[in-house]
């Protein structure tokens, strides 16, 4: 280290200053000797000391300290290892390679070698996530902490060397740690992999798919393809398993768009199953290993419990119950309130409502036909039990009104606040019609699991088009507020629009169906018991698909969303099947264990009205399986399950490289850029670059605030002795 003293001025400034010097010198001393004495020397002494002060100052002096490094250079290799290095995009040696293939072969190759030979130091540095907290997800790239990080540990750093796909999306902008390493005098040079466009390409991107079903139920399995092709393309998505292929469905992409639906796929028999969706490779494709997706989904029976609620036993009551009792995972009780001969008997009869919490929750769905209040039919108290069933134990409620109007009897009751539809409350009977009507399905209708008779959705709409028709139906006037509707009137409309006949409406923790015709049974005409059975028996399990999630040791859990993502804030409901007052009282708890293993226990909160309904919820700060643990305190109630957390992708595959940054930070630093094609000429160009040259540290004495003040106060100090000395 060495220190010497700089000066920036001019000869004929230095002259001036000279003459200036010399005149005050000369002005002092005269002064000092037209008056004499020692208090009027020092005074002039001290002037003349400032006045060459101010001049000194004037030439701009400057303290310049040169540090030379002992340490030998270094040079440090950055290597992005992040999720997009994985994208099939590198076009090398006549073929399509992963970016981090690339990246494996060069670093084969100990290119870095040649870095050592000119007498640096080189330490490689691969780099994906960011800093470590809750909130940053654990596939993310942080270039400006990689860099920012290589800074700091570094002692005498030369130069550093970035070879990454430039996707950063964790942390601050890259260009921070670039503007640091440019006041260090560090130039970056950096190389991008990958395309800077996409390849021609169609690709299954991953989505969230169900972790179980019921046998019987419609699953929906949702697909997301992008496009990367300059055309639209039409084709045919299939799904696959072990026995060939189950479903298929066409779409049509949009040009470098993006489509996403679902196939909904009907399982044959109990297992595990392991299923695939493929679309076909398209010709101009460069890529052919992305068209599909594998995943697991596990197939297994409930056994629903259903009770059916009708007055006479009209055609449509007789074939749904025949339907529900030859259902093999139904167990179907009916009540039949006959206006003339009393309750209904005979195996699967109940003769009264039941009366009690106990009773009614046993019930997953309950059908309720042209039923009402009084009249020897369902009483308040009945229907209070039905509301707090549907609201609390999220159990289904379908209403199938009749001929006779009862269910209109509901108003003023909160029971009618379930219904999805308005009824006419002028049209008792209904509306019956001369000429055959049929259900036109809705946009929302064409795709629903309710409303899918074939795994086609273009051939299900086909089928719903021939079906037999109807000549009754209910007089409904409107959808209410947050209904789906899946199915309307053919023929009739009114000021509304056309006449919802098929709806759903979430109610509470349950669903709530309308059907607002009673001639579903006229669909056996040539076909049987093919299209009746399927649509009543997939109500039958979408609707009670919440109670039947998990089930232990007198308790049963639901979580919503069913789907979760990372930082998604978990719903727990577990229910109590035991509604003794006793049981009604324990204390429920859950014992949450992470994917990392940390655990978590949550107090559930008890739900007022006493039908054994506990409430929690937790936050997921990670992907993966989390394992529950539902407990009583007395140990009588136990349940173990699993809740699969989806992790949203921060590294996208497939998207085109991120030059764009590695070019400004380049650029910011002084350094080179370029692509795979100039790896060598960057390598070339740090064997390159001198030494680097000794750190200088500058004083500006001329600038510094401490040596203006010092000056102004020995001025002041001058003035106030002459003042002393009586010389003012």
């Amino acid at each position: 280290m060495t220190t010497i003293w700089t000066f920036s001025t001019s000869p004929l400034l230095l002259a001036f200053l000279a003459v200036i010097w010399i005149g005050a010198g000369w002005l002092s001393w005269a002064n000092w000797r037209r008056r004499g004495g020692k208090g009027v020397a020092a005074n002039e002494l001290l002037r003349f000391v400032v006045v060459t002060l101010i001049l000194f100052t004037l030439c701009k002096p400057e303290r310049v300290r040169r540090i030379y490094k002992s340490d030998p250079p270094e040079i440090v290799v950055l290597t992005d290892v992040s999720g997009s290095m994985t994208s099939q995009d590198v076009e090398y040696e006549g073929r399509i390679i992963r970016r981090e293939d690339w990246l494996k072969g060069r670093m084969e190759t100990n290119f870095w070698k040649s870095l050592e030979n000119s007498g640096a130091k080189v330490r490689l540095e691969p780099f994906a996530m960011g800093p470590t907290n809750e909130n940053v997800l654990p596939d993310g790239s942080d270039l400006n902490k990689a860099m920012d990080s290589a800074r700091v540990r570094s002692k005498n750093l030369k130069v550093m060397l970035m070879i990454s796909d430039g996707d950063w999306n964790v942390g601050d902008s890259p260009l921070v740690a670039a503007s640091q390493l440019r006041s260090a005098r560090v130039p970056v040079y950096t190389v991008s992999v990958g395309a800077d466009r996409s390849l021609p390409d169609l690709l299954l991107e991953p989505v969230a798919v169900p972790a179980f079903g019921l046998l019987g139920e419609q699953i929906s399995i949702p697909f997301k393809v992008r496009s990367h092709l300059p055309r639209d393309v039409r084709a045919m998505v299939s799904l696959t398993s072990a026995g060939g292929v189950d479903v298929k469905k066409q779409v049509v992409i949009p040009p470098y768009g993006t489509v996403q639906d679902s196939v909904v796929w009907s399982p044959r028999a109990l297992g595990e199953y392991t299923l695939t969706i493929n679309i076909p490779v398209q010709p101009e494709e460069r890529l052919t290993d992305n068209n599909q997706q594998s995943f697991h989904i596990s197939v297994r029976t409930e056994k629903l419990k259903v009770l059916v609620v009708e007055s006479l036993p009209r055609w449509e009551y007789r074939y749904l119950r025949n339907a529900l009792v030859r259902d093999p995972g139904v167990e179907v009780n009916t009540l039949l309130y006959h206006p003339e001969l009393g309750p209904g008997q005979g195996p699967h009869y109940l003769q009264k409502f039941p009366g009690t919490k106990e009773q009614l929750s046993e019930y997953d769905v309950v059908f309720i036909g042209d039923v009402g209040l009084g009249g020897d039919e369902m009483t308040t108290a009945d229907a209070d039990l039905l509301k707090g069933l549907i609201e609390q134990q999220g159990s289904g409620l379908v209403f199938l009104p009749g001929s006779r109007g009862r269910q209109l009897s509901f108003k003023g009751h909160p029971l009618a606040d379930l219904m999805p539809v308005t009824l006419d409350e002028q049209k008792v009977e209904g509306v019956s019609q001369v000429s055959e009507s049929n259900l036109l399905l809705t946009n929302e209708g064409k795709g629903h699991f309710l409303t899918m008779l074939a795994a086609d959705e273009n051939l299900n709409e086909a089928i719903w088009k021939n079906l037999p028709g109807f000549y009754w139906s209910a007089a409904v006037m409107r959808a209410r507020p947050g209904a789906q509707v899946l199915a309307v009137h053919s023929n009739l409309r009114n000021t509304a629009g056309r006449i919802p006949l098929l709806a759903t409406r979430p109610y509470g923790n349950g669903e709530v169906l309308f059907m607002g015709t009673d001639s579903a049974w006229r669909w056996r005409r040539g076909v049987e018991d093919r299209y009746h059975y399927r649509f009543w028996g997939q109500v039958a399990r979408w609707m009670a698909h919440k109670r039947k999630m998990a089930q232990g040791q007198g308790v049963r859990l639901a979580f919503s969303p069913e789907n979760p993502q990372l930082n998604d804030n978990i719903f727990l409901q577990a229910t109590i099947m035991d509604l003794s007052s006793a049981a009604g009282q324990e204390a429920m708890r859950a014992k949450i264990i992470s994917p990392s293993g940390a655990t978590e226990t949550i107090e559930f909160n008890s739900v007022t009205g006493g039908w054994g309904v506990f409430k929690g919820s937790f936050v997921v700060r990670e992907g993966g399986t989390y394992k529950v643990q539902v407990f009583s305190a007395s140990g009588k109630h136990k349940l173990d399950t699993e809740i699969i957390v989806s992790q949203p992708k921060v590294e996208k595959t497939g998207q085109p490289a991120n030059a764009g940054v590695l070019r400004d930070i380049a650029v910011m630093t002084g350094g080179k850029h370029g692509g795979i094609d100039r790896f060598e000429e960057i390598l070339r160009a740090i064997i390159a670059l001198p030494e680097k040259e000794p750190i200088e540290e500058r004083f500006r004495l001329w600038a510094n605030a401490w040596w203006a003040g010092a000056m102004l106060f020995l001025l002041a100090i001058y003035w106030a002795f002459r003042k002393v000395l009586g010389l003012i």
